[in-house]
């Protein structure tokens, strides 16, 4: 049944949780902005549509869980009724947050001092009663709190909500993530707004906002009767603001496809089981994508993509290939019978056309995806039970190590090196090869030594194509992608993913197109051209930053952090020119260089050599300063003395002039061979990549 309600009507003797299986608050700064101007543009007298409310009745099995417990005496003794929340997540959510500060701001002016919850009143409603119809309500004698609005698992997401939102005390530590900064940021931006508002129109405003966010937002409100519409009516649905991702878009295609399967296939059991795992497995995919905290949730598709290249053989190079794969043939319900008549009497879910663009297929690929692909109405239960479980706990799988590839530090159970390697991949940019990495993790019959081999091959090849050979992003990736599946499943063993990805990059380090004369020096010439030089080189900062560390490796005492490289504040250089681009009339380095041409003094400012990772930002003023200045600490910047290892071992240079650049350019490329194991020729080949030819 469907009607037009309001919050008020909504919530009473109503009880509402988000399943365990959905997403957390997604909400950002943009939707939350649109839902409160939508409430005070609104007119006291007029009603404003704010949507589709979809909501599941919790059956009576369902409530006897743990899940229910402190819930159980409203239900039992008050005839409360719950509902999970299949759709409206995000906008009840927010309306409970903006409810709740509206309540305290009110509750703490000035004009409410020294009187309690039942003798404010907003409206004619005191506070206490306001606050027990949307909000919560104390069980009797024990005054334990009982939510009206919550989740159904006691996860980081709902302690965040009852102590850091409606402020329950406890709550002792809160696992922060990406969701709970969201619930922390759309709190902190209501509460600004409401006080804004107040300061602006006064404490009578304030009723005007509580009467228009109960009375005047009208939802669409729709209980669904059984579990079989609640997950084709899913598909349709989106959330203002924040559309469906395909990830969740195919945990509800695959609970729904359990729906259809004859008795005979998969029992009343069976199903529950299926849906279970499946539920399972994306909330620990949510709960790993949206885990950190720095406000950076890891995107669903990009994690569903990487997982159709490590689960299926990959086949195409387009982007959205694997939601096509996915939602309109693995796991459509034609997947499930070879019966076409039995297939168009079940009503079928929106079109995948609908949920992607429509990409021509790669043509070099087209023949294989037409061997691999299976015969769309083959005779015979085409996905058995067996195939989706083992789909969803190899996705369940995945999501661990998928996020440890991108936050290395937080998985203790990484030895050193692995950590080390990782963060190394991620600094340098590791482009189309985490899926890679992650399927690394999945063999389980590979050992430590192994995975670490295998990504310093990554790393060298990365440095090598990208860095230096200039390659295009593209270069090598369906040969990835294709060894990514076979290593997973063990038909690929390190040895030949190493020699694959090895062989790739032999041309680039060839006597005859070396990188003396090859990409890299082509590329370096235009960057000389226009008067940068290696400063504009895109790999200067990981490589400085790799000499740097292996120094540190060395002799430890680490001294530069990798964020200083990836900020980008103004007027600060991180990485700065020993002998300076302008010297400004600046004795020391008119001396210094005075027998170079203006050109000659440009390939020697831009010189490999030339450029010094610091160990703190510096202000780009002081890069003019002369060599003996800038050994030593000045106006609150350290010196080189005291700064990175690199600067130290400038600082023993007593003076700095073309052949210390030339010398210290030698040195650095010296460890280029080392660290990724290529081979200059000699000197000439060396200043020939230094551009510093010119020098005896």
């Amino acid at each position: 049944m469907q009607e037009l309600q309001s919050l008020r009507s909504l919530f009473k003797d109503r009880i509402f949780k988000i399943p365990d299986y959905q997403r957390g608050y997604a909400w950002e700064k943009q939707q939350v902005i649109d839902l409160w101007e939508d409430i005070v543009n609104l007119g006291d007298d007029r009603k404003h549509y704010t949507g589709l409310i979809s909501l599941r009745a919790v059956q009576p099995s369902e409530r006897n869980t743990d899940g229910w417990l402190s819930e159980r005496w409203l239900i039992t003794e008050r005839d409360y009724q719950p509902y999970y929340v299949v759709d409206g997540q995000q906008r009840l959510t927010t309306f409970v947050i903006l409810l709740n500060e509206l309540l305290n701001l009110i509750a703490s002016h000035p004009d409410h001092r020294g009187r309690g919850q039942d003798q404010i009143l907003v409206g004619s409603y005191p506070l206490r009663e306001i606050r027990e119809h949307y909000l919560g309500v104390k069980m009797p004698l024990t005054h334990i709190n009982t939510y009206k609005f919550g989740y159904e698992r006691d996860n980081p997401s709902f302690k965040y909500l009852k102590h850091k939102i409606l402020g329950e005390e406890g709550g002792g530590t809160i696992d922060e993530t990406y969701y709970t900064l969201n619930l922390g940021n759309a709190k902190k931006l209501l509460q600004d707004s409401l006080q804004a508002y107040m300061a602006e129109h006064g404490l009578k405003a304030m009723e005007s906002v509580f009467r228009k966010l109960t009375q005047n937002l009208m939802f669409n409100v729709h209980e669904i009767e059984d579990d079989f519409d609640v997950f084709v009516a899913f598909e349709t649905m989106n959330n203002r603001g924040k559309p469906l991702s395909h990830l969740e878009l195919l945990k509800n295609r695959l609970i729904y496809l359990t729906t259809l399967y004859d008795d005979s296939i998969l029992g009343a059991d069976g199903r529950r089981m299926l849906r279970d795992d499946i539920n399972s497995a994306w909330s620990e995919v949510y709960h790993q994508l949206g885990r950190n905290k720095d406000g950076r949730r890891l995107p669903d598709d990009d994690f569903l993509r990487a997982h159709w290249i490590i689960h299926f053989q990959y086949t195409r190079r387009r982007g959205q290939d694997a939601f096509r794969y996915l939602l309109g043939e693995k796991f459509s319900v034609k997947s499930l019978y070879g019966d076409k008549r039995y297939v168009d009497a079940i009503p079928d879910v929106q079109e995948v056309r609908d949920l992607v663009d429509e990409d021509e297929p790669d043509e070099e690929n087209c023949q294989e995806a037409a061997e691999s692909t299976p015969a769309p109405h083959a005779k015979q239960v085409k996905l058995p039970p067996s195939e989706i479980r083992a789909y969803v706990k190899s996705l369940e799988s995945a999501a661990v190590h998928w996020y440890n590839t991108y936050y290395p530090k937080d998985n203790v159970e990484l030895s050193p090196d692995e950590r080390l390697w990782l963060e190394r991949l991620n600094r340098i940019g590791i482009a189309y090869f985490r899926p890679l990495v992650v399927a690394s993790f999945l063999n389980r019959s590979l050992t430590l030594a192994d995975r670490v081999r295998l990504f310093k091959e990554i790393e060298r090849f990365i440095f090598i194509a990208f860095r230096l050979g200039r390659a295009s992003s593209t270069y090598h990736n369906s040969e990835c992608f294709r060894l990514t599946k076979q290593l997973q499943t063990g038909e690929k063993s390190i040895d030949d993913v190493c020699r694959s990805l090895r062989s790739r990059i032999e041309g680039w380090l060839t006597p005859a197109t070396g990188l003396h004369q090859g990409p890299f020096k082509d590329y370096l010439k235009r960057k000389f051209d226009a008067q940068k030089g290696y400063y504009a080189w895109s790999g200067l900062p990981y490589f400085l930053y790799e000499y740097e560390l292996d120094i540190v490796l060395q002799r430890g005492n680490k001294k530069i952090d990798w964020d200083l490289f990836v900020r980008s504040d103004r007027d600060t250089v991180s990485i700065e020119h020993i002998y300076p681009q302008t010297t400004d009339n600046v004795p020391y380095w008119e001396k210094a260089f005075a027998r170079f041409s203006p050109s000659q003094r440009i390939y020697l400012a831009g010189s490999l050599g030339n450029l010094l990772p610091l160990s703190q930002s510096k202000n780009a003023s002081m890069q003019n300063d002369s060599f003996p200045d800038k050994k030593r600490a000045k106006r609150g910047h350290t010196g080189y003395r005291d700064g990175s290892h690199s600067e130290i071992e400038v600082a023993d240079i007593s003076r700095w002039n073309a052949q210390a650049i030339l010398r210290r350019g030698v040195r650095l490329l010296e460890f280029m061979e080392r660290r990724w194991e290529m081979k200059f020729k000699g000197e000439k080949e060396m200043k020939e990549i230094l551009f510093l030819e010119f020098l005896k």
